[in-house]
């Protein structure tokens, strides 16, 4: 390590504690910390640095944290370890309480990168943005949205409702499990496409492959719609987009006693079993 670590802080949530953890870990290894600015963000907690001075960034805060950091940290190829502060989430894999030994497998190269994709978003010949989990079309007051969905330029669906969202299999879990859309495993190389609230016909999820482009052709409604990247509203007036899979956009930092996607689905009640095998499991359990 050459001596400098990057921090992402969340704006508001209580870090004080991790903060103080993260500074005596330093202190003892002679390693100088900075804050990574983020676009919006006030609360300061260390100098301003820049991350391409940085070996690894410290995401502080929960997975709308470590988006942040690692859209921060993507164009100098650094690696962001996720810290939760608070519930442990997809991309918060380090609990804040367990940080000095996390941070000494990191420090020892202990510790495997784990490749991230994007998504990258077109409006015509222009790169607009790039998503880590998801990019959606949503109706932005009263009035449906109809969006035609084409791959690789055939017409796949054209849907009426709430809109549409792409995703990367790390934000296959956020939003479209929500609505309603299929589960991609890490390592998994594709796009996951799903319709929101559709009124009437028939579009499923649909998953597609990591050299397709999806092309997304917007028909606002009365109340408009807009764009959102990673859960941020995208500044552009544009009504067609295209979004493609760029591989290996950023990177994550992965312990070896990591906990496994599914397991934290499970742990966090996004993934229950069936009502039948719980009430099973607690018969079981009843003293006889």
């Amino acid at each position: 390590m050459s001596g400098q670590v990057g921090l992402v802080v969340h704006p508001r949530r209580a870090v004080d504690s991790a903060l103080a953890a993260i500074r005596a870990w330093a202190a003892r290894r002679g390693i100088a910390i900075g804050q990574i600015r983020i676009p919006g963000q006030a609360r300061r907690v260390a100098e301003p640095v820049d991350v391409g001075s940085c070996d690894f960034v410290i995401a502080l805060g929960g997975d709308g944290t470590a988006l942040a950091a690692l859209h921060a940290a993507a164009p100098a190829s650094r690696p962001v370890l996720g810290v939760a502060c608070g519930s442990i989430g997809v991309l918060t894999s380090v609990d804040s309480k367990r940080l000095d030994p996390a941070l000494e497998q990191v420090a020892t190269g202990d510790w495997l990168p784990r490749a991230l994709p994007g998504l990258d978003i077109e409006a015509g010949d222009s790169a607009i943005a790039i998503a880590i989990n998801d990019v959606a079309v949503v109706r932005n007051g009263t009035g449906q949205v109809i969006t035609e969905i084409r791959v690789d330029g055939e017409v796949y669906a054209r849907t009426a409702g709430d809109g549409v969202i792409v995703a990367t299999p790390v934000g296959s879990s956020a939003y479209t499990m929500a609505a309603g859309g299929p589960i991609l495993l890490p390592g998994t190389n594709a796009m996951v496409l799903t319709a929101l609230a559709h009124h009437g016909g028939v579009s499923p999820p649909l998953v597609v492959g990591p050299d397709s482009r999806i092309g997304l052709l917007v028909k606002p409604g009365y109340g408009g719609s807009r764009f959102e990247v990673d859960g941020q509203e995208l500044a552009v007036e544009a009504l067609e987009v295209s979004v493609g899979l760029r591989r290996d956009y950023a990177t994550m930092i992965t312990l070896a006693d990591q906990e496994a996607m599914l397991t934290g689905l499970r742990r966090r009640g996004l993934v229950v079993d069936a009502p039948r095998i719980l009430a099973r499991a607690l018969r079981a359990a009843l003293p006889p």
